[in-house]
């Protein structure tokens, strides 16, 4: 469905409500994972075989099928979930796709042999909520991935996305937001563990009136997926957080900077930039608050240094990706020798949970020097 620009907070409700409606909690669907690890286990044939059995039994239409993000339990794939009873079925092959729609989808049984059985007790559960990995986390970052689908911007607000953005717009003021940020004790999810707060705020309080935010998407690390996990899972949660963090920090540019050779992450990431425009999420005038903010995709050359903070921005510049010596610092002489704010992928995606739920729900959990969840 076409919808002009949204161009307020009350046009965005509307938009979210209308989506509500016309989601039909009852309606069966197949979430199949399409992270990293599941890809490399063979999920493009699962989905393929999924696609072409709900059209050979006339389902089509009846029944949607998502290829999600990351589900998280990378060794047990490719994973599915078949909704509405989150039946969870692991280590899925094409050919056990039509027993799945004929018992499951069709006959609403259970089909016992590809459910997750513990490797020492042998204890069998059949729902996503049963399994042992998944009933002790608290997954606030890539726990919706089951239930977005990452290409479609609806099913983000669907599930509340955006939100946070215009309660900052039109509720706070960049202080305002600044200062929740600073209380919530969010520290830097990429290693550094520097208070993101802290860092935005000298960003704000540099002199020169040019700033720029930036996401570091580049996770060089040759066994790393966490910021992959969440940005090809659910890109507009990592979006949303810069926004929020550009409108209290006061810029207007910011930069994604990200692997060359994920085509997948590529894809994704293009497609959320496109979607956030069209619906003016993004852009001039940002939901009728006067707030503008583009942002540009810029690839890494293939090393790993890249990944620096100083050598990520002269990338960015289009120079060679060298670093500069740390008594410089960045969030005052960044790019271009501009103040320029950069966290990591995950950092940015808490944002939007900090705003919309607040700074003590997010100190609920933690230790007392480094709040929130992770991701692993």
């Amino acid at each position: 469905m076409t919808i002009p620009k949204i161009t307020s907070a009350a046009e965005l409700d509307a938009h979210r409500k209308d989506i509500l409606s016309r989601k039909d909690p009852e309606k069966p669907a197949i979430a199949i994972c399409s992270g990293a690890g599941c890809h490399g286990l063979g999920n493009g044939g699962v989905t393929r075989a999924f696609e072409e059995e709900i059209e050979k039994h006339g389902l089509t239409g009846t029944v949607d099928i998502r290829a999600t993000g990351c589900h998280g339990m990378c060794e047990q794939g490719p994973n599915v979930v078949i909704y509405p009873k989150e039946i969870y079925y692991v280590k899925v092959r094409p050919e056990d796709v039509p027993e799945i729609v004929k018992q499951t989808v069709q006959g609403k049984k259970v089909v016992d042999r590809l459910v997750f059985a513990d490797a020492v007790s042998g204890e069998k559960a059949v729902h996503l909520n049963e399994i042992p990995f998944y009933k002790y986390q608290s997954r606030n970052l890539i726990g919706n991935n089951t239930r977005i689908d990452p290409a479609n911007i609806d099913d983000y607000i669907g599930s509340g996305g955006y939100a946070a953005l215009s309660r900052a717009l039109f509720e706070m003021k960049p202080q305002d937001v600044l200062d929740e940020v600073k209380k919530a004790n969010l520290r830097g999810r990429g290693g550094g563990g520097f208070p993101a707060g802290l860092k935005w705020e000298t960003t704000r309080n540099a002199r020169e009136k040019q700033k720029f935010v930036i996401v570091n998407g580049h996770e060089g690390e040759p066994g790393a997926f966490m910021d992959r996990a969440i940005f090809t899972g659910n890109p507009h949660l990592v979006l949303e957080g810069l926004i929020i963090g550009a409108y209290a920090i006061g810029a207007r540019q910011g930069f994604i900077y990200t692997r060359h050779d994920s085509k997948q992450l590529k894809k994704n990431i293009d497609r959320a930039l496109e979607q956030a425009r069209h619906y003016g999420l993004l852009g001039d005038n940002i939901l009728g608050s006067g707030f503008n903010f583009d942002v540009e995709v810029h690839f890494d050359v293939g090393i790993f240094v890249s990944g620096e903070s100083s050598a990520l921005m002269r990338s960015i510049e289009g120079r060679n990706p060298e670093p500069r010596p740390k008594y410089i610092r960045t969030s005052v002489s960044g790019i271009w020798d501009k103040p320029s704010n950069l966290n990591n992928v995950e950092t940015w995606t808490n944002v939007p949970l900090i705003i919309g739920k607040g700074a003590e729900w997010f100190s609920s959990v933690g230790t007392e020097k480094s709040k929130g969840s992770k991701v692993f």
